[in-house]
């Protein structure tokens, strides 16, 4: 298993508000069996950082390629998308 790190930028499109209840639960489920590590928003909610435990990033990809906020079109970006290896 492989850890990656996720970056998410939020810009002002509405459809990401009416996307974000599905959204959430999609990460729930992802938590629930073990493939999300943590995820939250910045505090001013221009993004958020998602930590995921996964077996390649050809499995992260398929993850976000799933997620109701890749259906909208704008509103969310990933900026980041980076394999972690953290010491502790």
């Amino acid at each position: 298993m492989a850890r990656y790190v996720v970056q998410l930028a939020f810009d002002g499109d509405l459809g990401r508000l009416a996307a974000r209840p599905a959204h959430r639960e999609h990460l729930r489920v992802l938590r629930d069996e073990g493939r999300l590590v943590m995820a939250g928003p910045w505090a001013d909610d221009s993004g958020a950082l998602h930590v995921y435990e996964v077996a390649d990033e050809e499995e992260l990809r398929e993850i976000l390629r799933r997620d109701p906020y890749a259906a909208v079109n704008g509103g969310c970006e990933v900026v980041l998308l980076k394999e972690w290896t953290p010491i502790f």
